[in-house]
């Protein structure tokens, strides 16, 4: 069982992200296992696979799709692997150079208490929910994939490649996980991710040059929310019980 709380700063973090057909995504496939370690969490077929899916915190007019202000710098999600009865609550948020993340543990019968309307100070979740509160964050959509990651070490700390399949994306009314076929968002694609510090290791300069890949700024949520229809989406806010902390 992984720890109820982890916090993670990375300096000088540097995200590559590839939109590759899925004849190319095999042929990445067949390169990266020999050169690179499944993730340890990994079990599925390949042994590096696992299914994930990420429920999306926005505003009701969508200030983190738009990246307004300080909303363009971080992203609040509950991120499911496979069918666990456990969620994270995650804060990803990228400043100056550095990129942080902090993840909270909570069993998934605990996420209705996110609705409330007061945080519970007591609550190991209560920093996410209290943030949530202040900055009228709700949830808006769940996107959901299958996941191939693979790692290694270097001299700058580890390195992750991760390429994700069927990314299919549903809206949501509350903080619970929806079921259906889903939407596609990027059909006929998959997306590669090369994860790493202050400069480009060699086993990922060399991918890069022997599949001639070009990067492209690729966030799976903004293309959800493209996918459902950003109107859709702020309907499906403002139906929301309103989020605010009170007084």
């Amino acid at each position: 069982m992984p720890s109820l709380e982890a916090r993670e700063t990375r300096d000088l973090a540097s995200e590559l992200k590839f939109a590759v057909d899925p004849a190319l995504a095999g042929r990445i496939r067949e390169w990266v296992r020999p050169r690179l370690v499944p993730d340890p969490y990994a079990s599925e077929p390949g042994g590096d696979e696992y299914r994930t899916t990420t429920i999306y915190f926005d505003t009701q007019d969508l200030s983190v799709y738009h990246r307004r202000g300080s909303y363009g710098r971080s992203k609040f999600r509950l991120r499911r692997y496979g069918a666990a009865d456990v969620v994270f609550l995650e804060r990803k948020l990228r400043t100056a150079g550095v990129l942080s993340k902090r993840r909270t543990l909570l069993s998934v019968d605990q996420l209705p208490r996110l609705q409330h309307r007061s945080a519970d100070s007591e609550w190991h979740a209560y920093w996410f929910h209290q943030r949530i509160l202040m900055r009228r964050l709700h949830p808006v959509c769940q996107v959901t994939y299958r996941r191939m990651a693979r790692l290694a070490m270097t001299d700058y700390g580890p390195i992750r490649l991760t390429l994700d399949d069927g990314v299919l994306a549903l809206p949501v009314e509350g903080p619970a996980f929806a079921t259906g076929a889903g939407v596609p968002v990027v059909p006929d694609r998959m997306i590669l991710e090369l994860k790493f510090r202050v400069e480009m290791p060699a086993v990922f300069r060399q991918l890069v040059e022997t599949f001639t890949l070009r990067p492209e700024r690729l966030s799976k949520y903004r293309l959800a929310v493209e996918a459902l229809g950003r109107t859709e989406l702020r309907s499906v806010v403002r139906g929301q019980q309103t989020i605010a902390p009170r007084a």
